[in-house]
């Protein structure tokens, strides 16, 4: 290689070395990729073909046990089998340097965009219904197709996110190779691997295809679907989307976690669990010092008991948005500075471990205000025999997939395919929740009956003895469209956060004026007896949260505070009438924009001071003539 390709080879590496170790593509191929990317190269052509296999022979027609069987290979219906092969006439040999081919994408997207796309990119839907085997022969795309195309696009889907970039830009972006990647199929023992690649000077995603053995010509191309998965049973249920089957040998309830989980949890995080201190006391005219890397907390902060600091080391209070993590250190040199965050209140905040903790009140099917649900990463097994049961008794069978620590609906996806819910397992870690199918609607003059969701904002100033606080002032978030149980993928219609959405139109309406408009609505259900029964779930998630030591549970540390952001909806036990609470596993600190929206849904008008006197002063009634918390739950 001449010293130009040395020094192309090396800055190729440089930006992709990574990727390709974290993809086990072997070194002896980074020259030959190197080169078919910059000259995009694409030669697969020249080593396989297609072949169009013949199922079912003439006299096997109408045999019921044939048919069966071929409903579970890896095309079943009525489309066309293929396979690739090799052609080429001396064979492919994995110990060639060359031996590495490129596959392009047909269709790259986003989940909440694939809808439109089918519909207006010209000749999409058409080239994705003949690569599935969806009979389409119009000019024009038709919502009967496009959503055939959507069911069926889950067996050829592959996925990758990118690991710089907004939370936006790293929510993972799904694909389907052409019609050449499309057609290699599923085996146990794999002929070939592939792995997707972004090539940075491009900017372009392309999967590479590398030989695992030697093959000679007429050998066929296969990778394994299940990449990476060793146990049997997780290989079953992550294959089913090509090999459909029943999983009927598991236990579909779900017991929370042992407590090696929450210790892994904890080492994950690199959090140090404080050393055991008394609680400080305060003089009465003490002027606090607070650092805070929050901007609206600078903005709002103005009474004289406070003043701040750019100096963390001579801070009395810690306020900060970034996670802290050294609560030993902390702990022993400074255990009188306060701080807005719990030891392990990522068992609160994060969704997979609030599912897990919340266990404790309601056993393996959870409480009666969580949704069930299922943590994809770890009980898919119990999962698809729950969804099973449910199909086979005819139940509702809706589902909300959500990544285990992701705001605003990024990355959440309503659905009731059991294909989709299990290739989401690839793209992120992701919780999987019962959909709530009957929720409580609220009318809108200019929309109809809609969907709605409550915020609540509460205090926790200890956790020995439990000291919960909650405002009763709240707010409220409403979808834009008419609720129904399709259209699974209309945004405006199932979702309620609106205020980040270019475009979309935020309703809103003031607590004062929903309450009496919700009881005119509902006159059989009083706004007090709901609030309280809300109050009364807040109140067992926190116990159930503290009931066992750090880090099985939140950390009794007394100088921790935090303010956290609860959001729920109330739905309907169809079989008694009765309104029920149910939290949206959207447990979250409250910082920067929530901090303002508290702020504002509070009326704070004159210093915005009651979440810093409610938390960090321990004689807040005497000192400041702040409204009370409109509840407090203590145990």
């Amino acid at each position: 290689m001449s010293a130009d390709g040395d020094e192309e080879l090396a800055g190729f590496v440089a930006l992709h070395g990574a990727a390709l170790r974290a993809s086990c593509v072997p070194a002896r191929y980074w020259e030959s990729l190197c080169r078919k990317l910059r000259g995009e190269v694409f030669d697969a052509g020249d080593y396989f073909g297609i072949m169009q296999v013949e199922e079912v022979d003439e006299e096997e027609e109408g045999d019921e046990a044939m048919e069966d069987e071929l409903k579970k290979k890896p095309n079943p219906g009525n489309e066309p089998c293929f396979k690739v092969i090799v052609t080429n006439e001396n064979g492919i040999q994995a110990s060639n340097p060359d031996s590495i081919f490129l596959i392009d994408h047909a269709w790259t997207y986003r989940i909440e965009h694939a809808r439109q796309q089918l519909l207006h990119v010209p000749g999409l839907l058409h080239r994705m219904a003949n690569l599935m085997g969806i009979d389409f022969h119009g000019e024009i795309p038709d919502e009967g197709s496009v959503e055939q195309v959507l069911q069926e696009m889950w067996k050829y889907n592959q996925t990758y996110q990118l690991s710089q970039g907004t939370a936006e830009e790293k929510v993972p972006v799904w694909y389907i190779m052409d019609e050449f990647g499309s057609r290699i199929q599923h085996s146990d023992q794999p002929s070939f691997a592939t792995a997707p690649l972004f090539y940075m000077p491009q900017q372009i995603a392309y999967t590479v295809l590398w030989p695992l053995r030697d093959l000679e010509t007429g050998d066929e191309v296969t990778r394994d679907y299940a990449y990476g998965e060793t146990d049997r049973l997780i290989r079953k249920c992550v294959l089913l989307p090509w090999l459909p089957s029943e999983v009927l040998d598991v236990n579909c309830f779900t017991p929370e976690p042992s407590d090696e989980h929450y210790q892994a949890i904890l080492a994950e995080n690199k959090e140090k669990l404080p050393v055991a201190i008394n609680p400080s006391v305060y003089d009465k005219d003490k002027v606090f010092k607070v650092f805070t890397d929050i901007q609206q907390v600078l903005n709002s902060l103005t009474h004289p008991r406070f003043v701040f600091t750019d100096k963390e080391a001579e801070a009395d209070i810690l306020y900060n948005f970034s996670h802290f993590k050294d609560y030993r250190k902390l702990s022993e040199e400074r255990p009188e500075v306060m701080l807005n965050q719990f030891p392990c209140e990522n068992l609160l905040t994060v969704k997979d471990c609030l599912a897990s903790i919340s266990r404790r009140a309601g056993g393996p099917d959870g409480p009666r205000w969580l949704p069930r649900t299922f943590n994809l990463q770890t009980e898919l097994p119990q999962f698809i025999c729950y969804f099973q049961q449910r199909e086979r008794r005819g139940e509702d069978n809706h589902w909300i997939c959500k990544p285990w620590n992701l705001a605003r609906s990024l990355d959440t996806h309503i659905t009731n395919n059991l294909n989709n819910i299990i290739r989401h397992r690839e793209s992120s870690p992701k919780v999987v929740c019962k959909y709530i199918e009957n929720p409580v609607l609220f009318h809108r003059e200019d929309v109809g009956m809609v969907k709605f969701d409550i915020r609540y904002v509460v205090l926790l100033r200890s956790v020995k003895p439990l000291k919960l606080y909650v405002y009763d002032v709240f707010w409220l978030r409403f979808s834009n469209r008419a609720f129904s149980l399709d259209d699974l993928d209309d945004y405006e219609k199932h979702f309620t956060v609106m205020n980040y959405a270019p475009g979309v139109t935020l309703k809103q309406v003031h607590c004062e004026e929903f309450v009496p408009q919700f009881e005119k609505q509902y006159p059989e259900h009083l706004w007090t007896t709901v609030q309280a029964n809300i109050f009364k779930a807040f109140a067992e998630l926190f116990q159930v949260a503290s009931a066992k030591p750090a880090p099985l549970g939140i950390c009794d540390y007394p100088s921790s505070r935090a303010i956290y952001a609860i959001d729920l909806m109330l739905k309907w036990d169809t079989s008694r009438d009765v309104l029920l609470i149910s939290l949206g596993l959207s447990l979250s600190c409250v910082c920067k924009n929530v901090y303002t929206e508290m702020l504002k849904c509070h009326s704070m008008a004159d210093n915005h001071l009651e979440p810093f006197f409610h938390l960090f002063v321990d004689d807040w009634k005497k000192n400041h003539a702040a409204s009370d918390p409109g509840g407090e739950l203590q145990s």
